[in-house]
Parts: C-alpha cells; structure tokens; sequence
C-alpha cells in the first residue's frame, strides 16, 4: 500500500485533494431489481504519493446476512429501529449485491479482491503524483429490499431510493486511505465531475443529483435519463412510475424539484413545503454562503431523512411541521458535508451537529416560533450523556460508539452546543462572522476540525485550541459554582469555583433588592482575548484556569438579591444547580 503523508494538519498553503471524473451507464431491470452498470474513471493523484493500490467502496453488500451491518446491529445493545435483525432474515432475491465483473486500468486487466463492503485493487502500474489513469469497470448490482438509506418499495411504497449505488472511489488524504466498510454510517468521497446515464422502464420518474440534460425513449419500453453533476463527491437518484414532480423557483435562479407520490392525502403538505423551502434555502445563502448549483430537489423515498448531492431524500407521509424540520435539516446539509466535505466517519459531529445548529435556527425562523429555544434540545441531550457515566468524545469513530444513542447525542446534540456554545465564547455576531469565512475558505473542499477552529481564531483573534481539545476531544465537562456570596459594610465578595476540569470565560449577572442589576464578565486567561460587550458590563481580571476558585470584590450599598452564572444558558454547565445563588430570607 501506498505511503501516507506525514502532515499533522492542513492549511490553505499546503492542503491537495484527489479528484475523478465518473461517466457511468446503467441499465435498470424493475422486474428483478437487478441493475448492470459500465463505469469509465479518470483518477487523477494529486498527493505527494506514489499509490500501488486502490480501494473502491461496493456499499449493497451490506444487505447481506452476516455482513458487518447485519451483526454490528445484532449485537449492539439498542439497534437502530430500521435495521435491527432484517438483514439476516433477507431471502437471496431480497438481498442487495454489488460486483465488479470486469476491471481494468488504461486497459491493462486488473486483480481484485472483494471484501465486504470494500473492493481491494492492484495496480498495474503506479500512479504518480500528479499523473491521472483511467479505470474501466462492468458491475452488476442487486437493489436490497429497503432497510437502510438504499433500497426499493420503501414503507411508503416508494420504488427505487438509488443511494451508494455504484462502485465509488474511496478517498485518500493526508492521513492515507479512508476504506472504512459500511455499518450503516457516514460518508467520505472523492471531488469530481459525474455523467451518468440510467436507462429504465417508461413508466418511471426519476429525479436525483444534478441536472437532467437528455430523456430520450429507446428500445425495450426504456427511457434513458442522462444527469451531469460538476463539482460534487456522490450521485443519488429516486425513482418511481407514481412520483409527482412539482417546480418551484428558489433564490437566484435555483429551481427547487419536488419528487413525491401522487396521493391525494399528500399533496397539501407538499405543496405547502415549497415556498418554506425557498426561505430555507435563502436562510442558509444568507447565514453560511450563496448555494453554488442551480437545481436542488426534495424526493420522497428513503427510510426518515439522509442529504446527497444537490438533492436529499425524505420520508413524505408526516406532519407538516415534520416536513418542513426534515427538510430544514438535510437542506442544510448541503453546506455541512456536501460543500464542507468533512470526513463523515471521523468528524461526524462536524456535519451532524453543524447542521442541528443552523437547520434548528431556520426552522425556527420560517415557522416563526416565537420565543421557543431552538436549540434548548440540544442542549438538554448533553446535558444528559455528560452526567450519564457513559459519554464518549466527539472524537470516536462514526462506528466506535457503545450504543446508538450515544452517537446521536455526541455527533448531533453535543455537535450543535459546540457551535452554539463558541457563540457565548466569541460573540453571536463573530460567530455568525466565523462560518461564513469558513465557507469561503473551505468550500468544495474536505475541512477538519482544527481547519475550522482556525478560521475562529483568525475571526475573532482569539486562542481557542483549549476549546476543541476539550470539548471534542475528551469528556471533560464545564461546571462552575457559586461559592459564596457576602458583604462587609459597602463591600460585596462573590467567590466562584470551577468544579469541572474544562474552562471558560465566565458571564454573571447580579440582581440587586431595587430591580436593578448588572453584569460582570470573567476572561479566560488562556483565550488571550475577551469578548466585546456594552459598556454596561463590567470586565474583570482573567481567570487562570489551574485556579480552583476566584474571587472579585466591588463596591455597592445596594443589596443583593440573586446572582447568577451565564444568565444565558449558552454555556453547557453539567450542574446549573449551583449556578444560581439567592440570599436566604
């Protein structure tokens, strides 16, 4: 295998991406679900590395008894609903299967091995770096029964929901390849330009990544649909002879499509879904960055609700305010993974917990919720794991949780207070300022979480390393109390101690016997920097953070009625109990 590069982080000055081209033809067959498939590749290596060796990602074969996916869910102590034992219990035609039939590359014949869900390829001869090389592969694929994200005649009678369909380029980085196999996760992919062909029954509508620049009948009652996807790292598409596809312009001449079964009982939500989702879509131009594409499409189909390229897949009989929180959610992560292209399996909280935070904001918004906390849930999820004795950091592995529930709650709970939370850190409008110069540095690319805090630091100038290694990294939690409250005279003494081993800056509110009170602001020494207020606030000496306890004196002949610790609730205090002192009467 391939030497991997030894760099322990990125910038803008020594990052590289690979890139490939795909030009695919499929020949669908809904009779047996049965699919062949040719495939012409133009990898080109732009590492520093010579590779030996390719990876391609066959990801059907999960649904397969006995595969990764079957037994992970067997015996994890709280399966997902979706999957649970299934997958065992698939009959052969019920299955999903994806092989290679033939491989070869610049048309010399290729070894391979299948191993899962994980194609392992031999070179012929190396690729170098900035070489490229063309892969030719015949597939041949079984659509699985729907169980998870993939597969056909979903709950809702949805016939093809094509996701992780092809042979897809793995990704190799800096840190080497990325060959995880699919239990049932997240996604990493290889920036490139995709020409797919999809040849099926007249009677289907299909709709998916892209934008459809030929439909053409051919022989054999098929219709071709010819899709050209720029600048995107998958390829999904839905089908179905019932699906009803309305248009509705969105923002700066995006056409938004809406793919969904023509039901009777269906048609008022999603009609009245569209025009929401316009203001979303402007909602997230405005608050991240300009969506780059002209075409996004909303398709019924899949098994709840998963984001692809230039279109997502949703389940379609709810609520309409569940419509319009699905779609709220995986539109935004157009941004968060589909643009932002982080590595799903690694920094899942980057994608899942980027999009809570900001889907959560717009839905809140659009459906004008008036003073709901949109994020109060997130908060109140963490809250939980951190005191449940079985958190796991940020930083596990996609896989490597111990219980599904875990994972849910670090990578889109704990990952939405991450954001909200650096928002108390730095300032609403600095953060605000934060994931815009994120997008714009990082667009089209495969940020990290050490790529972004960067783009914090250089926002607002201030050290924030403290903050990712804390509370991504490690279950270190963030508890102050209030010590103890006195007065001598005219003389006040508040004493405040950090019970949790992380630090952060401090906000306290002090409320006075008359109604009035005032704000003190506490600086974490170690930011280097303190966060801009009004002039009403009144900034005291830094805290160090190896300091158990502080102390601040000031003058006052009021009396004080109530004292509190972050009066805004943005900090994720595991005890807020003591945070809040009020003198005995």
């Amino acid at each position: 295998m391939a030497a991997c590069s030894m760099v322990s982080s990125q910038n803008s000055f020594s990052y590289w991406q690979q890139h490939v081209d795909y030009d695919m033809s499929v020949e669908m067959n809904v009779n047996n679900w049965q699919y062949h498939g040719v495939q012409k590749l133009v990898y080109t290596n732009k590492s520093p590395d010579t590779l030996t060796q390719v990876f391609y990602h066959m990801y059907f074969n999960a649904f397969q008894p006995g595969s990764e996916m079957d037994v992970r869910s067997r015996t994890i102590v709280d399966p997902d609903r979706r999957v649970r034992d299934r997958i065992a219990g698939l009959k052969p035609e019920e299955q999903g299967f994806l092989k290679a039939t033939s491989l070869s590359q610049d048309g010399q014949p290729l070894n391979h091995t299948l191993e899962g869900t994980v194609l392992v390829v031999d070179l012929a001869k190396p690729i170098a770096p900035w070489d490229s090389t063309v892969f030719s592969m015949n597939f041949h694929g079984q659509v699985p029964v729907q169980i998870r994200r993939s597969g056909r005649n979903n709950s809702e009678g949805v016939a093809l929901s094509m996701t992780q369909w092809y042979p897809k380029l793995a990704e190799y980085d800096k840190d080497g390849w990325h060959t995880d196999p699919y239990i049932a996760r997240e996604f990493y992919g290889v920036w490139g330009d995709f020409n797919v062909s999809i040849d099926i029954d007249s009677s289907y509508v299909v709709g998916g990544t892209g934008y459809l620049t030929d439909k053409t009948s051919i022989d054999g009652g098929l219709t071709r649909w010819v899709f050209d996807a720029p600048k995107v790292h998958d390829f999904t598409w839905a089908a179905d002879p019932d699906y009803r596809h309305d248009t509705y312009p969105g923002p700066d001449g995006v056409t938004l499509n809406f793919y969904y079964k023509n039901k009777p009982e269906l048609q008022q939500n999603w009609k009245a879904l569209q025009p929401v989702t316009a203001e979303l879509l402007a909602y997230f131009n405005e608050a991240i960055g300009p969506y780059p594409y002209k075409q996004y499409s909303i398709m019924q189909g899949g098994d709840g609700g998963m984001e692809y390229a230039m279109c997502t897949l949703i389940t379609g009989e709810r609520s309409f305010e569940s419509l319009v929180g699905v779609t709220a959610h995986e539109m935004a992560h157009t941004w968060f993974q589909f643009l932002l292209a982080t590595n799903e399996s690694l920094h899942e909280w980057m994608d899942e917990g980027f999009t809570s935070y900001i889907s959560s904001l717009a839905e809140h918004q659009v459906l004008d919720q008036g003073n709901l906390d949109p994020l109060a849930g997130s908060y109140r999820a963490y809250n939980f794991l951190a005191n449940s004795g079985s958190e796991q950091p940020m930083s596990t592995h996609a896989d490597r949780y111990i219980t599904n529930r875990n994972y849910g709650i670090a990578a889109y709970s704990k990952g939405a207070v991450f954001l909200a939370q650096l928002g108390y850190i730095m300032g609403q409008e600095v953060l605000e300022q934060t994931l815009k110069n994120y997008y714009t540095q990082w667009k089209f690319k495969h940020p990290e979480p050490r790529d972004f805090i960067r783009v914090a630091e250089r926002t607002s100038g201030f050290n924030l390393d403290w903050y990712l290694q804390d509370f991504a990294t490690t279950t270190n939690t963030i508890d102050y109390r209030i010590d103890s409250v006195n007065r001598v005279e005219d003389t006040h003494s508040i004493v405040l101690e950090r019970v949790g081993l992380m630090p952060m800056p401090i906000e306290l509110s002090v409320r006075y016997d008359d109604g009035s009170s005032q704000m003190f602001y506490i600086p974490l020494q170690m930011m280097r920097g303190e966060k801009t207020f009004s002039d009403e606030v009144v900034v005291l000496d830094d805290w160090a953070w190896a300091m158990p306890t502080y102390t601040f004196e000031f003058n006052g002949k009021k009396s004080i009625a109530e004292v509190e610790i972050d009066p805004s609730g943005r900090m994720a205090d595991v005890n807020r109990q003591d945070n809040h002192y009020e003198p005995e009467q």
